[in-house]
């Protein structure tokens, strides 16, 4: 099994900058019913596109602009065998859309003076050893700039086979990706590691002598309302829920759920929340809600990611005045952005992990709604490969 890192928008991200802004046009009104159907249209194409002997089995999605208007669609299945239908009740494993809620939590910290975001993690006693520790900063943790190998692409991870009864402990996930050779010397390069984010975690709960799930859960969860959000310490989904599949070899939809430990996700992807809770959340994570200005202004400071022009700050993504995150791992695959130029939100959930063709399942779906309302700022470009 192979957790990817978004998965790459496990990740999209931003920073209010010429890199990826774009000239923002008036957005089509998502009360039109031309619009809707354009909509409806290119959820089920991509259903199509990212199928196997038949669509994906279940998409959700969600439209809300700044006038208090919505547009939320289900298609197919929240549970295939049962034949029970995707509702926006229903709960999915937000994957890496945990790391927003990790990187508010170090912002918080950094407003609170316990630590600062240009600390090198040398500075904090993390019950592992990282090698050129005194030259990483917490930072480039943040905004996936360390180097720092992927702990879900190591030998010892791929021969573990794990399970969802299997339990791991992030700091051997991390010893196993500092054996391998980093990608490149701190600062002077991007790659998505989800090694940044499990020694994140480890630093909130050395700073705080508290559990990153009892520090989100204090600082975020209960603060705004997030009632169907969750940080769970086991494989237990609330009700109701939404089965995760994929493909077999012979290309027919499989249930897969359950069979990603949530002690191997942690702090760099083990949530779970709907989709309504999610679309708050988006809005109050881009638009600084949560920290100071100045803490705001860093987490905004997108540096660019390939050639189409798309960008990455601190746990954010950004694309053509887009800003938000991806979260990806097996059976699940979950989108949230916003557009701050029309306060516009958009949510693309699926019950299936499907990276190729690039951006992925959950960015394209995204990417074709937001050429639908919103054409002439539209994501990911040709050649982007979903952050």
């Amino acid at each position: 099994m192979k957790l990817s890192p978004v998965v790459a928008l496990a990740a999209l991200s931003c920073a209010v900058t010429p890199l990826s802004a774009g000239s923002a046009s008036s957005a089509r009104s998502i009360t039109s019913p031309a619009i809707r159907q354009a909509i409806v249209a290119a959820v089920e194409r991509d259903r199509e596109i990212y199928g196997g002997r038949t669509p994906v089995p279940g998409a959700i999605v969600g439209v809300w602009d700044a006038a208090g208007n919505s547009y939320v669609r289900a298609f197919g299945y929240a549970d295939v065998a049962k034949r029970r239908p995707l509702t926006a009740a229903d709960h999915f494993r937000i994957g890496s859309n945990t790391k927003t809620f990790v990187v508010a939590t170090i912002l918080q910290l950094d407003d609170e003076k316990k630590l600062t975001l240009d600390d090198p993690i040398s500075r904090f006693d993390i019950g592992v050893t990282v090698p050129n520790a005194q030259n990483i900063t917490i930072r480039q943790l943040c905004d996936m700039r360390s180097g720092l190998f992927e702990s879900y692409d190591t030998p010892q991870f791929n021969a573990a086979n794990p399970s969802g009864a299997t339990r791991f402990d992030p700091r051997t996930l991390i010893t196993w990706a500092v054996q391998q050779k980093p990608y490149f010397p701190p600062g002077k390069g991007y790659h998505y590691s989800n090694t940044n984010y499990l020694i994140l975690g480890l630093i909130i709960e050395a700073v705080t002598h508290d559990t990153v799930a009892n520090e989100i859960r204090k600082r975020f969860i209960i603060p705004y309302g997030l009632t169907q959000t969750s940080y769970p310490l086991t494989m237990a989904m609330p009700e109701p829920w939404a089965h995760g599949y994929g493909l077999d070899k012979s290309r027919n939809w499989e249930d897969v759920s359950g069979t990603v430990p949530v002690s191997l996700m942690g702090a760099a992807g083990a949530m779970i929340s709907t989709i309504g809770d999610m679309k708050r959340w988006i809005k109050i994570y881009v638009t600084g809600k949560t920290s100071s200005p100045a803490m705001h202004a860093a987490m905004m400071e997108c540096l660019p990611v390939g050639p189409a022009g798309d960008g990455f700050g601190l746990a954010l993504g950004c694309s053509q005045g887009w800003y938000g995150y991806t979260g990806g791992l097996p059976g699940y695959n979950t989108g949230n952005f916003y557009f701050p130029a029309q306060g516009l939100t958009i949510v693309a959930w699926v019950d299936v992990q499907a990276g190729k063709p690039a951006p992925g399942v959950a960015n394209a779906i995204f990417r074709d709604i937001a050429r639908v309302v919103t054409p002439d700022n539209v994501p990911f470009p040709p050649g982007a490969k979903g952050l």
